[in-house]
């Protein structure tokens, strides 16, 4: 049996790599006897249906590659685990940031994860026990955007799935409890040429090359209407505040986690397989295809214009004083949903990448969400976020 999901908050298409593709249905029909299908949208007259958010990802990497480039492309996903208890959810543990007490508490759950994600050939690089009571992350290997978006979906699915296999809830909602750490899906992404990584530059200080820069300056210059695709639920806006790890100023730095455009330490030895930014301002609450293309958009505006970054910030902005937080153009990203929304209907590149059936049914339906959960109380918004991701 083939089952397959089609909507702008958690959407699954075609063209998977095959491998991952066989390898899901061959493991669910083992297991619980269901399986998988990604499919694009196509039109009666055999084109991509103007809608097709996983086409919009296509025509992003064709632009990159009339330009010899591919991005690639992982993401991070935190996520909580959880039981039911008389109709509440409950942290699976309430052990400290990555104690062994927490892993084992999960132990079963991720010892099925893991193998489930091998039977799918997705590749498994750390798990961890995060801050949060309850809070996982997981973080899977790199590969060409559409390939790391349709993971990101098989990922998602996966989690959720083994987590109900073994009776307990796993919700990767930005902020799936008031009072507890937040969950994100970071994006770490670089640009190659063939078997080259040309965010890598071993003569410059921090080894980040022009393109690099140019590129983040991209993102940077979009960033407040990106969030409107990479953190696009009224849940993600509890995540993004300042001094949480989320990033909630428009800077980048390095090795800074209050950056929300972080360029992180390489690993010895291989330096430049590892050189990559990260974007922190995402959450598994956006549709994989629409954050991965929206990043390239925002980048390639860089490239195309030359365009340099700001200075970096290296100390929490939080902690500027706001003055000068102004004359540098350190400006606090959108604080809920409805700016963020505000901002991408705003902005013309993205807009135009989008094309206008896709950017108008898209926000139709994220504002109809703005809608729903204004009008309703913390207890509503829990409810309908935290077992919908």
């Amino acid at each position: 049996m083939a089952a397959s999901v089609n909507s702008f908050s958690n959407a699954t298409s075609s063209d998977a790599p095959r491998s991952a593709s066989r390898s899901i249905i061959r493991f669910r029909n083992e297991r619980w006897q269901t399986g998988a299908v990604l499919t694009d949208h196509i039109g009666l007259d055999g084109e991509p249906a103007p809608v097709c958010q996983r086409s919009f990802l296509k025509r992003m990497e064709e632009r990159l590659a009339r330009r010899g480039l591919t991005l690639r492309a992982s993401f991070e996903n935190e996520f909580s685990l959880a039981t039911r208890v008389e109709g509440r959810y409950v942290p699976i543990d309430s052990a400290l940031c990555f104690s062994t007490i927490a892993a084992t508490a999960s132990q079963d759950y991720v010892d099925e994860l893991a193998a489930a994600l091998e039977a799918q050939e997705i590749v498994l690089e750390q798990y961890y026990a995060e801050l949060g009571h309850g809070q996982q992350e997981i973080s899977t290997g790199h590969a060409p955007a559409l390939r790391a978006a349709d993971e990101q979906i098989l990922v998602r699915e996966t989690i959720r799935g083994v987590a109900t296999h073994q009776g307990l809830v796993a919700s990767l909602a930005p902020k799936p409890w008031p009072d507890n750490a937040g969950n994100g899906a970071h994006v770490h992404f670089s640009l190659w040429e063939g078997e080259r990584n040309r965010f890598h530059d071993g003569s410059a200080p921090d080894l980040l090359s022009g393109e690099a820069r140019s590129f983040i300056a991209g993102v940077l210059a979009h960033l407040p209407a990106l969030c409107g695709l990479t953190a696009p639920s009224f849940n993600s806006y509890h995540r993004i505040v300042p001094q949480y790890w989320a990033g909630a100023f428009t800077c980048w730095g390095h090795d800074n986690r209050e950056a929300p455009v972080r360029v992180a330490s390489v690993f010895r030895g291989l330096e430049e397989a590892s050189t990559n930014a990260e974007l922190k301002a995402c959450d598994a609450s956006c549709n994989p295809y629409l954050a991965l293309g929206g990043l390239i958009a925002a980048g390639l505006d860089g490239l195309e214009r030359g365009l340099e970054p700001p200075d970096p910030v290296e100390v929490d902005p939080a902690t500027i004083p706001e003055d000068e937080r102004a004359r540098r153009g350190i400006n606090r990203l959108p604080a809920t949903q409805e700016e963020a929304l505000e901002a991408l209907a705003g902005d013309d590149l993205l807009v135009d990448a989008l094309g206008p059936v896709l950017a108008e049914s898209y926000l139709a339906v994220r504002r109809s969400e703005w809608a729903a959960y204004s009008a309703g109380d913390a207890a509503f918004e829990q409810q309908g976020h935290f077992e919908k991701y």
